[in-house]
């Protein structure tokens, strides 16, 4: 049917009345999140749906108060290998328009993601990988590393052992940078605390499920403390094995130098009861922890509480939402390492962390809080499985401030 010159005058008379709304509705921006995480492989219990569902809560409670433009969350599985991590980024950066990436366990995928998300000038909220060096030698402007490291851990858990008389050690260690860095952090605080190191067995990262062979060897040594610089179902594994081969017998100690709530589930309190761990978040810690956890529980796979790298994403986000917020969405996805420095410069407080601070170089500044898994008989509740031993405070706990490690700390 052809148009007639008084079919378009009217178009454009109505245009007149209700000028630039089409472009108005086109016009709110949309900020972009994705959840890149262990969905399928060792840590994807302590990290993956998890991780994904406290994302979610935290975008949820933000677009409820409405601010003007809309938040959305992707997803993926990174399955531990660190070109598939750096691909994915790449990818969502490149053609799915996402501007943060949350999570990231696995430190190997956490160091290359790192640097694809510099390249692209996006954000990595970093809650899931352990290592270091995303606050030091490898710091970035846009990167935040949120929940904790392999230095926290060493000081809380190794310190603390040390400290009861666990003064010689042997290690058996997942053969990537993740645990060799936790077992090098947690090395220096045993020998600082008078103790030693026998020895040491490093093991294939991800493909190891029988660690017998070590477990025995690590025996041998006559160590007080076996220390599992390893993580998820590789602790899981070690330590169900060492009952199971009576290594814990004769007042040998396991330390589980990364263990997290989730894994206290899976074992069970029969056999997890007794292990000292360390995080930086628990559920029951106070009223404003137990309330994030009510919260969030309709969304947690399988009824699972939260843990420390979980809970980690929702307080990242939240906090990166705040500060695009603050800064206007539109320059927010334009600069993530401007969303950066806001975040910096803003108070972060949230249900999970309480009121905390950002340092110069990335480092989310959190307590670590040393915890005893409890036995069977002193559990009142659903997964109530800790009692607070020690706490050590944000500036301790996080590694020291050095401008030769990180060049931001000089900018």
């Amino acid at each position: 049917m052809p148009i007639s010159r008084r079919s378009l005058l009217g178009s454009a008379a109505i245009a007149a009345v209700l000028p630039g709304a089409a472009a108005r509705a086109q016009a709110k921006p949309t900020l972009k999140l994705g959840v890149l995480t262990d969905m399928s492989g060792t840590y994807s219990s302590d990290t993956g749906k998890g991780s994904l569902s406290c994302t979610q809560q935290a975008v949820a409670e933000f677009n409820a108060a409405g601010h003007g433009f809309s938040v959305e969350v992707v997803s993926a599985d990174h399955q531990n290998k660190p070109d598939i991590g750096a691909s994915i980024a790449r990818q969502w950066f490149d053609r799915d328009g996402v501007d943060v990436i949350v999570d990231v366990p696995t430190s190997s995928v956490a160091l290359a993601v790192n640097t694809v998300v510099r390249q692209e000038n996006k954000v990595f909220l970093a809650s899931g990988p352990a290592t270091p060096d995303l606050t030091g030698k490898q710091c970035s402007p846009n990167t935040l590393h949120w929940t904790y490291d392999t230095y926290m851990l060493g000081r809380s858990t190794g310190e603390a052992l040390v400290k009861s008389g666990g003064d010689t050690w042997y290690f058996i260690t997942a053969d990537y940078v993740f645990g060799h860095e936790l077992q090098d952090d947690t090395t220096l605080f045993v020998k600082e605390g008078g103790g030693k190191v026998l020895g040491a067995s490093a093991y294939p990262f991800p493909s190891t499920t029988d660690f017998s062979s070590f477990l025995v060897r690590a025996k041998a040594s006559g160590a007080k403390v076996i220390g599992l610089a390893n993580a998820g179902l590789d602790t899981q594994n070690c330590v169900k094995q060492a009952h199971e081969f009576d290594v814990v017998s004769g007042g040998t100690r396991l330390a589980a130098l990364l263990m997290v709530l989730t894994d206290v589930h899976a074992l069970g309190l029969a056999t997890a009861h007794g292990l000292v761990l360390t995080e930086s978040f628990y559920w029951d810690l106070n009223d404003r922890t137990r309330a994030f956890t009510k919260r969030v529980l309709p969304r947690m796979p399988r009824g699972a509480y939260p843990n420390m790298l979980q809970a980690g994403c929702y307080s990242a986000v939240l906090h990166y939402l705040k500060a695009a917020a603050a800064m206007g969405a539109a320059a927010a996805k334009a600069n993530g390492a401007a969303a950066v420095t806001m975040m910096k410069k803003m108070p972060v407080d949230d249900d999970v962390f309480g009121a905390t601070t950002i340092r110069v170089d990335g480092r989310h500044m959190v307590p670590a809080y040393l915890f005893q898994v409890k036995a069977p008989g002193e559990s009142k509740s659903a997964w109530d499985y800790y009692t607070l031993v020690a706490t050590t405070p944000a500036d301790e706990a996080a590694p020291p401030l050095a401008g030769e490690h990180c060049a931001l700390v000089k900018s």
